[in-house]
């Protein structure tokens, strides 16, 4: 992640009753997207991204699976991106750690295309509840480890609105994602209103 993202400025560790600690990592960005040069901390036009950090240390075993196997299985942590300095998004730890932990506590296991929900806003006046989980690869490679274990994919998440969420319920993450890319939408808002779906 320190290669693909750089240094993290702040970190924080939850522990849920019986599972391994969960961390999240944020990393700034605060270079322009356009020209690629430094525009300064507060400019509005910085990205900030939240990565977990302990969910790889087991592999997800598959929910109907009489015995988790302890090494074959896929390994992975997620990554939130969103532009800085429009909502109080450092909130989204917790959020993002509970995710992180679902496949200790509740056994599922995490691949593009799934939904995943909190149950709240994923940060405070977010018109998130939900994300959707997409190709791993663009923005941090997989890290390979050592036979027999799978490589760790990091997992893109992009925030869902209620509406967005019950509407890929029906037509399936590619529609959706099919139709923001038509209408522009832009992922990393943290206050964006939902896409048409008409």
């Amino acid at each position: 992640m320190r290669t693909a993202l750089g240094e993290p400025d702040a970190r924080a560790a939850v522990t849920f009753l019986g599972t391994d600690r969960i961390e999240v990592l944020r990393f700034t960005d605060f270079a322009d997207a356009d020209t690629g040069t430094g525009t300064g901390v507060g400019a509005g036009t910085g990205i900030v991204r939240y990565a977990t950090l302990g969910m790889s240390a087991q592999p997800m075993a598959d929910p109907t699976a009489v015995v988790a196997d302890p090494v074959a299985g896929p390994r992975a942590e997620l990554v939130l991106s969103v532009r800085a300095g429009a909502a109080d998004t450092d909130k989204v730890l917790r959020p993002l750690a509970v995710l992180a932990a679902s496949p200790q506590v509740e056994g599922l296991v995490v691949a593009p295309g799934a939904s995943l929900d909190v149950g709240a806003p994923l940060w405070p006046g977010a018109p998130f509840t939900s994300v959707l989980v997409a190709e791993p690869g663009g923005l941090v490679e997989d890290l390979e480890l050592d036979a027999p274990l799978d490589p760790v994919r990091f997992l893109p998440l992009l925030p869902m609105t209620p509406n967005e969420a019950a509407w890929k319920r029906v037509h399936g993450a590619g529609a959706l994602q099919e139709r923001w890319l038509t209408n522009g939408t832009d992922l990393r808002d943290p206050v964006r209103k939902s896409v048409s779906l008409d």
